[in-house]
């Protein structure tokens, strides 16, 4: 791997930390009616990830959507096979109750991705209308309508995010 290629990796997986970071810090500058430094933190998380798109672009990892999808089955299965549960024996034996609860969602989710994934593969459902919903709390994601509550965590059907 050429140093131009561990540079472009590293400044990618810099960027998304940055865009998340700054999208946790606009969710508490609105829980404390802070709505200039909320929207502050939320142009820079977008810019942010315009940032991590051209450096993954850069680095060719965008191909075409089969292939895509290919990797997004592949991501997921390593996630939720190999890696959250090493994390959660970790956050077990270090008694990390909340980190474990963290891990465990991800875990759970992953599985649904890997899965919806998988069926977009088979199927070409990823070129269907139908909307998905994803739980704000826990990630589950649904396609076409979101449930009465969310069966990992409880969160009622109208908190979930529609995305179209």
């Amino acid at each position: 791997m050429s140093k131009t290629e561990e540079n472009l990796k590293q400044a990618y997986a810099g960027e998304c930390q940055a865009s998340v970071r700054y999208l946790a810090f606009a969710e508490k500058a609105d829980e404390e009616g802070l709505p200039g430094a909320a929207r502050l933190f939320r142009a820079a998380a977008r810019a942010e990830m315009v940032h991590a798109l051209s450096h993954l672009r850069a680095l060719g990892t965008v191909r075409e959507t089969s292939e895509n999808i290919e990797a997004a089955i592949s991501g997921e299965a390593l996630e939720f096979k190999e890696m959250y549960p090493a994390m959660i024996k970790d956050a077990v034996e270090e008694n990390a109750i909340d980190a474990r609860h963290s891990l465990e969602y991800a875990m759970s989710i992953e599985m649904i991705h890997h899965k919806l994934f998988s069926k977009a593969l088979e199927e070409e459902s990823a070129n269907a209308a139908a909307p998905y919903y994803v739980c704000p709390v826990c990630g589950y994601t649904v396609r076409e309508k979101a449930p009465k509550k969310c069966p990992y965590c409880g969160v009622d059907q109208n908190r979930f995010v529609e995305i179209r």
